[in-house]
């Protein structure tokens, strides 16, 4: 009964170091899907202990694994029978919580798939001299679901002609036509994601 604690506990602490590990992406896409985009960053600062968590979650796996093929040997040779093994305490269980695990770890590079793709509205520019660009520094972003997020709320806006953002340079650069919409209001939209805009700043030509 205790050892069933023992490896239920440990299956546990690596799930949920493995969740954690991506929660910084888990987190918006359950907030653009739950409607509430504006709590997309709240677990972006997590992305720093990602190697960290990683690691961990590999170290409790591993050790899960070296115990369960350890005691298979043992019960194998005859040295221990304590009658049926539970499910909880299986290879397969373990196997299942392995799988789900590296499924969470590696969130951040399938997570863009949960955004519906964004097409960029072809705009009719009767006047150059109303065109901007403007390249906002944006803090919070952790992976190409926060890019998704982000150019989901810009294509809102009427008059956007052009945008590529970047998680990784965390930056959106942004074209649009100033008499349909302002680099105030672009920048208020990138906010209502959660990420912040730390800094706007025009561009020329």
């Amino acid at each position: 009964m205790m050892r069933t604690a023992k490896t239920s506990a440990t299956f546990i602490t690596g799930l949920l170091t493995a969740i954690a590990a991506s929660l910084c992406c888990i987190a918006p896409v359950l907030a653009f899907l739950g409607g509430a985009s504006g709590l997309a960053s709240s677990f972006s600062w997590i992305e720093v202990y990602r190697p960290f968590l990683i690691a961990s979650t590999i170290l409790v796996f591993a050790f899960a694994w070296y115990q369960k093929l350890g005691s298979q040997k043992q019960i194998e040779c005859g040295c221990e029978t304590e009658g049926k093994t539970s499910f909880v305490q299986s290879k397969t269980f373990l196997g299942v919580v392995t799988v789900f695990a590296a499924l969470a770890i590696s969130f951040p590079y399938y997570s863009k798939a949960f955004y519906p793709s964004v097409q960029q509205v072809q705009v009719v520019i009767t006047e150059k001299t109303e065109i901007r660009q403007a390249q906002f520094t944006i803090k919070g972003m952790t992976c190409e679901g926060c890019t998704k997020q982000v150019n989901s709320e810009i294509a809102k806006l009427k008059g956007v002609i052009n945008y590529e953002t970047s998680y990784e340079k965390a930056t959106s650069i942004v074209k649009f036509d100033n008499r349909k919409t302002t680099i105030e209001s672009v920048a208020a939209a990138i906010n209502l994601t959660g990420y912040q805009v730390v800094a706007q700043t025009a561009l020329k030509d």
